[in-house]
């Protein structure tokens, strides 16, 4: 379960990430998982609140964006949605095509809670 891992991976850039702008909690971390990356985001939900657990990341919600797998023909330059990992151009039948999303795995949003201020 390569999941457990990768839950591990994202405890760590989100918590640099908390640390550096001085944020002692987490809300909420948005994810993009590409089609072709071969993560199971029910999986990586359960091993994210795992690891979790006792961390200023513990209640944080993963919001998750499964990003669809899409090919350019080299061809006749056609964008288009790959189906049943069939890449074929459907403008020009050309299977001269080339990933352009579909392999994402990255956090691309975290949303931080304010720190209470001290009064003076």
């Amino acid at each position: 379960m390569h999941e457990l891992s990768i839950a591990q991976s994202i405890v760590e850039i989100v918590e640099q990430t908390a640390s550096a702008n001085g944020s002692g909690r987490v809300r909420s971390i948005k994810l993009k998982i590409g089609e072709l990356s071969g993560v199971v985001g029910d999986s990586l939900e359960f091993c994210f609140l795992a690891v979790t657990a006792g961390t200023k990341l513990e209640g944080a919600r993963l919001d998750i964006e499964h990003v669809s797998l899409t090919a350019e023909c080299r061809s006749c330059r056609q964008t288009f949605t790959v189906h049943n990992n069939v890449f074929f151009c459907p403008s020009c039948k050309s299977g001269d095509c080339s990933v352009v999303t579909g392999r994402e795995l990255q956090v691309s949003e975290i949303e931080l809670e304010d720190e209470p201020r001290e009064q003076t």
